[in-house]
This record gives structure tokens, sequence and C-alpha cells, in this order.
């Protein structure tokens, strides 16, 4: 029951570094044609605005009780068994994330972000009620439901950047409003744990805490600006009335030609457009490559997260520094993150050999915390677990979003996002949930090395196949002046032949 500070149960790292940012500037949804502001209040106005969602992704972060979930059900306050806890409630929470994640994408768009926020803090204000006064096992899977809710609206948060600034500005707004992120689920953890170890406070004092801090990131959320685009339906929307306005009267006096524009609109708006875009992207192999990294990886990762807390609490019920743990490994993530964008390798060459050399590490750390009873050791297995894989998201990103306009971009994680959703629910229906085989929360670890162990095959049988071809091609092409790709995460030059994908061209393959 851990919140994540980089991925849907955390924040997924925004290192979008080479997006298409010729996008056209900022416009009214209603078209008004209000005069605008001078450029200084702008600057005002956008400072205080970036100021103030930072402010309000720390705050909604501070949720002391988090990190302590799952000991308080365990506990004799709740008094669930380790079997209710590990095959009936947490699986709840894969299958409500699954449903509401695509609703919340689009409801997202469509209402403009701030009114999803709304409902991810009411959903918070809900989990932490229940916490206190629920004492059921219906009332706990209600609270895992509305746990799946949050985790689905988080995406409002992190789009919510594209309404306040010009594109050209994203990446370091982007960067501020991941570091506050961060920093409130540090913040969040540490004092969680200063609670339990020095407070001596009981786990429903703790609750009450996180249901104070989550009711102000409420009243926060209601205070937030709102903004007057978004990144698909209010954008088509305007679109097509300067289409409508922009109808010469020849056109008018035509209606058999209005007509069939009429009928075929749909095939032209940007939203179909862009789906019949994603096609594309699977053509191109380092698209493919990390876009099925985010898939299969992130759905072990989530599987780990949600579990890993049991699996603590059945090594040795008596020691309890998730706060403790869970800060540490927050930090490392942001280090290994931060490490991550200064690599330099011919990522189209290595790719899969890195790839599967994280994945084998981390293979190799989830057979530790399955078979290991020394809970330290626990404890920094999945520390580092939580390190390597942090490591690879702002490598994905930048390689995903480096060849795709910030529209395309959007759609090409969230696609990614449900797919993997649709994977961690398939494979909790039938290894964790009651219904299926409901093992204890030990054999699952033994399920998620195998699983990773697979994942490390392919990738390595991928990277030789990609490694005997280079070497094959440079031999060819021997005494031919050397002209790779770009060797780091940086900007790919105007002149290079990998343009973005966006709406208006196809993928060149």
């Amino acid at each position: 029951m851990v919140a994540d500070a980089a991925a849907p149960r955390d924040y997924r790292s925004d290192g979008e570094k080479d997006m298409d940012l010729k996008t056209a500037p900022f416009e009214d949804v209603e078209g008004h044609g209000d005069v605008a502001p001078s450029p200084a209040e702008d600057a005002m106005k956008l400072k205080c605005s970036v100021i103030f969602l930072c402010f309000y992704g720390f705050m909604s972060s501070i949720r002391p009780g988090e990190p302590f979930i799952t000991p308080t059900l365990l506990s004799a306050e709740k008094n669930f068994t380790s079997g209710q806890v590990t095959n009936e409630i947490t699986p709840v929470l894969t299958y409500s994330y699954m449903g509401v994640l695509v609703p919340a994408f689009l409801l997202t768009d469509f209402l403009r972000y701030k009114p999803v926020l709304i409902i991810q803090g009411i959903s918070q204000v809900v989990i932490w009620v229940l916490m206190l006064l629920g004492s059921t096992l219906l009332h706990m899977q209600l609270m895992e439901f509305f746990y799946g809710v949050t985790m689905a609206c988080r995406v409002a948060y992190s789009s919510y950047i594209f309404s306040l600034v010009n594109p050209v500005l994203y990446q370091r707004v982007a960067g501020y409003s991941r570091s506050s992120v961060l920093l409130g689920v540090f913040t969040s953890s540490v004092l969680g744990q200063l609670c339990m170890s020095l407070g001596d406070i009981t786990f429903y004092t703790l609750d009450a805490i996180s249901l104070g801090f989550v009711s102000f990131g409420l009243a926060l959320a209601f205070c937030l600006p709102w903004p007057k685009r978004s990144l698909f339906f209010n954008r088509i929307k305007n679109q097509e009335q300067k289409e409508k306005g922009a109808l010469s009267e020849l056109d008018k006096m035509n209606p058999k030609q209005g007509g069939l524009s009429s009928t075929s609109r749909w095939k032209d708006s940007v939203f179909v457009q862009m789906l019949l875009e994603v096609g594309n992207v699977v053509k191109r192999p380092s698209l493919r490559l990390w876009s099925l990294w985010w898939v299969f990886n992130s759905t072990g990762y989530y599987l780990v997260l949600f579990y890993v807390h049991i699996l603590w609490n059945s090594v040795l019920p008596t020691t309890n520094y998730n706060g403790a743990v869970e800060a540490a490994s927050t930090l490392l993530s942001a280090a290994t993150s931060f490490v991550a964008g200064f690599a330099k390798i011919r990522w189209n060459v290595w790719s899969e050999l890195v790839i599967g050399v994280v994945t084998a590490l981390q293979a190799g750390l989830l057979l530790v915390m399955g078979t290991t009873k020394n809970i330290w050791v626990c404890y920094v297995s999945y520390i580092l677990f939580r390190g390597f894989y942090q490591f690879l998201v702002p490598i994905a990103t930048f390689q995903i979003a480096s060849s795709l306009n910030k529209e395309l971009c959007a759609l090409v994680f969230g696609i990614n996002t449900f797919l993997g959703t649709i994977l961690k629910s398939v494979i909790s229906l039938i290894f964790s949930d009651k219904r299926g085989l409901g093992l204890d929360v030990h054999a699952q670890f033994h399920v998620y090395f195998i699983y990773f162990t697979l994942l490390t095959v392919v990738y390595f049988i991928g990277a030789g196949v990609v490694l005997v071809r280079h070497f094959r091609a440079q031999d060819r092409e021997e005494g031919a002046p050397a002209g790779g790709p770009p060797t780091e995460l940086s900007t790919v030059p105007i002149t290079s032949k990998a343009e973005p994908l966006s709406i208006s061209k196809s993928a060149k393959t």
C-alpha cells in the first residue's frame, strides 16, 4: 500500500526532453478574443500558478499513515488475517485502477484537469475515513477501490502543466512539479516513521493525522486555477469553431459538399488521427522496445510495491520501519533518476542489454526478498529494487517522447499504462485473488522472480540479435565515416531524419 513517487502508484518521471515544441500558442477555449495581458502580468501569473501547483503537489503527497496501512490492517486495531489482506483486500486495488484509468484519462482532458484533481482529493478523504471508522472486510475493500481511483486520477496532476505554461517551458516546470511530489513523499515517510518510533502513537492517531493532511490537500484543489485549454477535446472544439467561422460563401451555398464534410468529420478529428498514428509507433524499434519495457517491467514493479509490506510483516511482524525504508527508497530513486539523465550510451545499440542487466539484477533481488528471513536484507533489497527501476524510467520517457509530439506522447504513455494495468489485473486474478490460486505472499514473490527472469531472457536474446546485426553492419561499412545517433539524453538535431511523429505526418521508418 505504498504510494510510489515515480509511476502510476507513483508519478512517472517526466523526462520528455525532445517533444515537439512547435505547437500553437495557448488559446481561450471559448474563443472570445479577449485582449491578452501584458508580458509582465503574464509572467507573474505564471510564476504564482506554478508555485501554487508545486505546493499542492507537495501537500497532497503528505500522508504519514500510508506506509503503515498494511501493519494497521494486520494489527489488533483491525484484526484482519494475512490471507484476507493478501488475497481479498489488496487485489481490489488493481481491479479498481484498471476500471477507472481510461475514464479518468479522458475526463481529465475533457473537464480540464481541476475537477479530476478534486475527485482525487475526495477519494483520499474517503480512504482515511474508512481507515479510521471501517472495521469490516467490505470497508477495507472499498478503501482499496478508492485508492485505485486516486491512482488513476494522478494523471491530472502531471498533465496540468500543459495548461499552465508554454511548451518550451514544460520540461523545466515538469521538473519542479516532480521534485515537489518527491519531496512530499519523502517528508510523508519520514513524518510517519517519526510518529511511530518517537511519538509512540497508535495507528488510529496516525490515520487521523493523515486525514487532516488530505483534507487540506482537497481544500487546495478547490483553489487551483481553472485551465483554459487541454490537449485533446477542448483543442478540437476550438479548432472546429475556427473552421466553421472560416467557411466561405461558396461552401455555405453547397449543402451537399457540406453534408459530406460533416459525415466524415470524425475521420479528420485530432484525437482519431492520433489513434491512427499510434500504429506507426510500433514500427520504430526504439519506441517499440521502450513501450514494451514500460508495460511489462512496470507491471512487475507495481505488483512488488503492492505486496511488499505484507512480505515485511510476514518476515518479522514486530519490526516496523516502513516509513524509514520508503524514505530511503525515495531518495535513492531520485538519485538514480538524476544520474540516468547523464548516461552517455548509444541507446540504439545497447538498450536491450542495459534493460536485460537491470532486469536480471531486479530478479535476483526478488529472489532474495522472497527467501530471506532477515528483515534488514529484505529492506535493502527493496530499496535497490526500486532504485534500479527508477534509473530506467527517465531513459524510457526520453526514448519514447523524443520522437513524438506532446499530444501523441501523452496518448502513447496512457496506452502503455493501461496495458500494464490490464496485465497486473490478470496476474493478480490468477495468483493473488482468492478466486484464483490465492498464493501466500512468499509464493507470490517467487512468481515475480520467475516473471522477471523470463523478461531477462527475452531482453538478452534481443540484445544478442541487435549486437550481431550492429557489428556485421559495422564490418561492412568499416571505411565509411561514422555518424551515429545522439549518444546521450539530449535534444535530437533539427536536421535529424527521425522527425517527431505528429498528427499531420506519418512515421518515417
